[in-house]
C-alpha cells in the first residue's frame, strides 16, 4: 500500500487495502479480535445494544456476528471516514460520523479498537466520559489502543518490540518508517493514567499497544 505523507483514512487507497495493511503492521490483530469476541460473550445480554466505535471495515462486527445473532443483540457501528464507510462489510447499522459528534444511547457492550488514538487528544477525556456514562449496569467497554510507553529503558524496549513484530510479519523496513513518520500529529497514543481514571483493567499488552476493559457496576 502507498503510505500517504500524512496518514489519513480519507484516502480511497488506504481504505481499499486497510485490512491487509493492519494485519501486516500489527501481527497480533487477529488474536486480539478473537479475544474481544470472547470478552463480549461475558457482557452482551439478550436483546442488548453493542457499539463498535471506529468500525473501519467491520472487523469487530464480523467477529461479534455469532454472539449478536445468538442473543438477538443490535450492533451500531460508528466510523468517521466516508472512504472506510464505503468499505464496511459488517453486521448491524453503520453511521458515518465521528464519535465525538455522536449521541450515544445507553448500551451494554462497546468496543473502541485503535480508534481513540486518532481522536484529537484534547477531546479524548470528554469522549471517554460520555461513552462510559452510557454503559448500562453490568456492561463494559473494551479499549484497544497504542499507549504512552513506560518510563526509562523499557520505553525503548516496548517500542522495539512493536517494530520487530512488524518486520517479522513481512512489512518492508521502508514502509515501517514511512508509516511512523506519516502518523506524526495524526495518531496520539492514549495515556494509561487517563484510562485508569475510568477504572480500566488491562488484559493485553504487546509493545506499545494494550487492551483494557472498563466496566459499569451491576
Amino acid at each position: 500500500m502507498k503510505i500517504p505523507e500524512a496518514w489519513t483514512f480519507e484516502d480511497a487507497g488506504v481504505a481499499a487495502e486497510f485490512d491487509q495493511h493492519v494485519r501486516e503492521q500489527l501481527p497480533w490483530y487477529d488474536l486480539v479480535t478473537s479475544a474481544v469476541a470472547q470478552i463480549a460473550r461475558h457482557y452482551v445480554p439478550p436483546n442488548g445494544l453493542v457499539y463498535d466505535i471506529g468500525a473501519s471495515q467491520g472487523n469487530i462486527g464480523r467477529a461479534l456476528r455469532a454472539i449478536l445473532d445468538e442473543r438477538g443483540a443490535l450492533l451500531r457501528a460508528i466510523e468517521p471516514s466516508a472512504e472506510m464507510c464505503d468499505q464496511y462489510q459488517g453486521p448491524g447499522t453503520l453511521e458515518c460520523v465521528a464519535a465525538q459528534d455522536y449521541d450515544f444511547d445507553p448500551f451494554d457492550f462497546g468496543v473502541a479498537m485503535l480508534a481513540l488514538m486518532f481522536v484529537p487528544a484534547a477531546e479524548v477525556p470528554a469522549l471517554l466520559a460520555r461513552v462510559t456514562a452510557n454503559i448500562r449496569p453490568g456492561g463494559a467497554l473494551v479499549v484497544v489502543e497504542r499507549t504512552l510507553p513506560p518510563a526509562g529503558y523499557m520505553s525503548i524496549v516496548t517500542s522495539r518490540l512493536t517494530l520487530a513484530a512488524k518486520a517479522a510479519a513481512g512489512a518492508p523496513a521502508d514502509q515501517i518508517i514511512a508509516k511512523e513518520l506519516s502518523l506524526a500529529g495524526v495518531q496520539r497514543p492514549v495515556d494509561p493514567a487517563l484510562l485508569a481514571r475510568f477504572g480500566a483493567v488491562e488484559w493485553f499488552r504487546f509493545g506499545d499497544f494494550a487492551g483494557y476493559v472498563i466496566e459499569a457496576a451491576a
